[in-house]
């Protein structure tokens, strides 16, 4: 719930601490004292638009800080700081503050963590249930109807979620095949042509670099061959140069034993012998592996265009040409294939559909039995707010199935009509802001409220009443309080009456400055202000004995 509200320099508001507790809180203080500051203070944190004439004159920046403290973080609360990775730790209360600046920038934080406007907007529904004469959010909003209705009649949707994934799934699964299926057989045919063309040509991975390779060195042995031949010369026949120095060597063989040096001579001859035999054996193998055959040379490059110009056919690569042929080959085998794996699927999303439709009937039902109990009890309070002339229905509508969904196959709104013979319409449509202060606030006794924000605001939902029916709305207040923190702005004293703590809004003027402030009244006080609700400008011995009668009684 709101514990605490501290404002800073938001239009008359100078300095304004608040605490809250449970039950019911009331508001109270002359037309004009500034209800609707704190009002759009509280909007400030809970994400509305930023506007920079809220920042009070002469000041360079307004803040407002709302505390909310909780015996366990609601459900979506989690969700959504989860998402957003705000850290807040249990049992720590949450803190909410927004700083405006004169210029119109803003900033938002949550527990001291910079966050923006839009997560202090998802936050906002799980925080604080705002009733004012123009709400058209909460109860009006028919997009949160079906979720209330389904915790009221407790029917579980989480089976019907569930089932609906499985479905969809099971759906898509079949539709993916389908697809598949029908492009394959549009172009079977020049499928089959493509496949036999990459069949003929019997493409390997790697192919292309060894064919290039072999194409380069033939290239070269061409271009080398006069070099190769003259180089093969040298080292062939009698009066080649290796021919000649093995003939020195065997004459120098004979007389190395003369002389030491010739010995040394022989030596080194012998040693180039060795090495021109190893480099005509190393000219003789690359003759051969450089070999210039042009048919071969043909063969190659032909095959290289041939693979290349169906890569290009295929925006391929020339070494992906395999697995294109594979490919190809599986899509045959799909439709080949294809009907029986589309039996299976068919008959999986066939029992699929059959499972969400059971379950979405059963919730379905529920909501159909909810909703007579739930319109029985409206209905019920309705006369003492002096509606006793407007009926209210819950409409439970079945949706075309292209609207199913994961809550079901039901569409869900309030509808109210509040002449006798009138249509019924929805809620915001037709009705008063009184009609409709009134119509939420039976709504919201009948709910029980049900799941709700942890703290709800009633926006003088008394206006135009009086007598009995402040009375009856006073003592519905206050039976709502008992479940959740309720804080209602009013001005009828039967209705302030009924609260757990008493709050007077009252602004004052000092030369040329104004200010408004909020005091939590003591019993005393409550007394006295309650008497001015009663009598107006002058407070009266006689509105003082009524305050003393409506606290005494309530």
């Amino acid at each position: 719930m709101l514990t605490r509200l501290s404002i800073r320099n938001i239009v008359l508001i100078e300095a304004l601490d608040l605490d809250f507790g449970s039950g019911l809180g009331v508001l109270t203080g002359e037309t004009g004292a500034g209800k609707s500051i704190l009002l759009d203070a509280l909007g400030l944190v809970l994400g509305n638009r930023a506007d920079s004439g809220l920042v009070r004159g002469g000041e360079e920046q307004a803040s407002v800080t709302a505390s909310f403290e909780f015996s366990q973080l609601p459900a979506g609360v989690r969700a959504v700081l989860a998402e957003a990775e705000v850290d807040v730790e249990p049992g720590e209360p949450l803190l909410i503050k927004r700083r405006l600046k004169a210029d119109g920038g803003s900033k938002a934080f949550v527990n001291d963590q910079p966050v923006s406007a839009a997560l202090l907007r998802e936050l906002a529904p799980f925080l604080v249930e705002l009733h004012g004469q123009h709400d058209d959010r909460g109860l009006v909003n028919p997009r949160g109807h079906r979720q209330l209705l389904d915790r009221y009649a407790r029917a579980d949707v989480a089976g019907v979620e569930a089932a609906w994934k499985a479905w969809r799934s099971a759906a898509d699964a079949l539709d993916e095949r389908r697809a598949a299926i029908a492009q394959a057989a549009a172009d079977r045919d020049l499928l089959l042509a493509h496949l036999a063309e990459l069949t003929a040509l019997a493409p390997e991975e790697g192919e292309e670099a060894e064919l290039a390779s072999a194409r380069a060195d033939m290239q070269k042995g061409e271009r080398l061959s006069g070099d190769l031949a003259e180089l093969q010369h040298l080292w062939a026949g009698s009066d080649s140069a290796l021919a000649a120095l093995r003939g020195a060597a065997r004459r120098l063989d004979r007389i190395a034993a003369e002389h030491p040096l010739l010995a040394e001579a022989l030596d080194a001859l012998d040693r180039a012998v060795i090495e021109a035999s190893e480099a005509e054996d190393k000219i003789t193998r690359a003759v051969e592996a450089l070999a210039h055959d042009p048919a071969a040379l043909d063969r190659i490059e032909t095959r290289l265009f041939d693979l290349r110009a169906l890569a290009r056919k295929h925006a391929c690569q020339v070494d992906d040409l395999p697995a294109k042929m594979r490919a190809m080959r599986e899509q045959l085998d799909a439709i080949e294939g294809g009907e029986a794996a589309l039996a299976g699927l068919e008959a999986a999303a066939r029992a699929a559909g059959e499972t969400y439709r059971a379950l979405a009937a059963e919730v379905s039902a529920l909501r159909r039995a909810g909703a007579e109990r739930l319109d029985a009890a409206v209905a019920a309070e309705l006369a003492p707010l002096k509606l006793d002339a407007a009926r209210f229905r819950t409409s439970v509508t079945a949706l075309p199935e292209d609207r199913w969904g994961p809550s079901g196959s039901d569409g869900v709104e309030f509808l109210i009509s509040t002449n006798p013979g009138a249509d019924f319409a929805p809620l915001g449509k037709i009705a008063s802001g009184g009609e409709l202060s009134r119509f939420i606030l039976a709504l919201k006794v009948a709910l029980a409220e049900e799941g709700g924000a942890a703290t709800v605001i009633f926006d003088e939902i008394d206006r135009g009443v009086g007598g009995a029916v402040a009375s009856a709305i006073g003592e519905r207040l206050a039976r709502l309080a008992a479940g959740v923190q309720l804080l209602a702005v009013t001005h009828s004293p039967q209705v302030a009456a009924r609260g757990n703590r008493h709050y007077v809004i009252a602004k004052s003027s000092e030369g040329t400055v104004t200010r408004t402030s909020v005091h939590l009244l003591d019993h005393a006080g409550r007394r006295q202000e309650i008497a001015r609700m009663l009598s107006g400008a002058e407070v009266t011995p006689e509105a003082r004995a009524q305050a003393d009668r409506l606290l005494e009684t309530l």
